[in-house]
């Protein structure tokens, strides 16, 4: 029992905690481009905070469901709805067997999560069911999924909460209506004109057409290097802003490649890589520059927040028969 796709949707994989351990291999993290939405729809269901689940971006598939399955839909909202009823977001809820979920209109974000209580049955690559799309691993099949896919259930029979009224306020997830991002310096900050350091905190920037899961190219002010300078590749990680030669800053995002040959400006701060994972082209950003001091701060109060989150929602099962 499992899943049946009637429609792939425009990019719809199944994404995890991302494939930790490789990069000093050439072989890149991936994983959900919003973590937070990821953790917390398998939190509301009792599994692993990083279970594989299906992150499905802007137009979302079509799902037949071939048996029973209690599922969660979190991050952005795509307008759920199982055979023509909205699906409450940020819950627990049933699918029963021959149940159709599908996906409408974007009306916030652009990345929704569907979690499956213990998950569907995926075949691990290094230690992820992560989909690295461009090479073809992970997930299933190593690629998008489209018409026809099946995917099985790891448990055959969903464990039920005694009480199934409660979920999550969406206030307890990234807001994504100011899209304030927060950044530190990054290591060739300092090698940037003043004009284009005033530039790059005062002006807006919109992400372009050419943004994906590999990166977002921002449009804005032109940003420029005091001297001309041959950069060696460097390390560089989900949120390190490069500076393209013609002086356009790029946002690598989870699929970026683990080393980079472009000045890098910037550093987008962990805790808002889901706000920036759901925005999408044409939005307007701004950067807020933090110190390490307050990077550290802000993580350690998220990570507070999230096993908060997680003594909260733990819960009994109606044992079955």
């Amino acid at each position: 029992m499992g899943i049946k796709l009637i429609k792939g949707g425009m990019l719809s994989s199944f994404q995890d905690s991302g494939r930790i351990g490789y990069r000093k291999d050439g072989v890149v993290v991936s994983g959900a481009m919003d973590q937070d939405a990821l953790k917390l729809g398998n939190l509301l269901l009792g599994n692993e905070a990083g279970l594989a689940g299906l992150e499905c971006t802007l137009t979302g598939p079509e799902l037949l469901f071939e048996g029973d399955a209690l599922i969660a839909i979190t991050g952005g909202d795509l307008s759920a709805e199982m055979d023509g009823f909205p699906v409450h977001m940020w819950r627990p809820v049933m699918a029963r067997k021959g149940a159709v979920l599908s996906f409408g209109q974007a009306i916030a974000g652009c990345r929704a999560y569907l979690c499956v209580q213990g998950g569907v049955n995926l075949n691990p690559v290094l230690g992820s069911s992560s989909t690295y799309l461009a090479a073809g691993f992970g997930g299933f099949l190593g690629r998008a999924l489209k018409k026809g896919d099946q995917i099985a259930f790891n448990q055959e029979i969903p464990r039920l909460p005694v009480h199934m009224n409660w979920g999550l306020s969406p206030d307890l997830y990234t807001a994504t209506d100011r899209n304030i991002i927060r950044v530190m310096k990054g290591p060739e900050f300092e090698l940037f004109r003043e004009k284009s350091i005033a530039d790059l905190f005062i002006s807006e920037f919109r992400i372009s057409m050419a943004a994906d899961r590999m990166g977002y190219r921002l449009e804005g002010p032109i940003l420029e290097l005091k001297v001309a300078k041959e950069m060696l590749s460097s390390a560089v990680a989900f949120g390190t802003v490069q500076v393209t030669a013609e002086g356009s800053p790029i946002v690598l995002m989870a699929d970026h490649q683990t080393t980079g040959g472009y000045p890098r400006i910037l550093q987008v701060l962990n805790v808002d890589l889901g706000k920036l994972a759901q925005l999408r082209s044409g939005a307007l950003i701004q950067f807020e520059l933090q110190d390490l001091k307050q990077a550290q701060g802000l993580l350690i109060s998220r990570e507070k927040e999230m096993n908060q989150l997680k003594q909260s929602l733990t819960f009994k099962y109606i044992p079955h028969d």
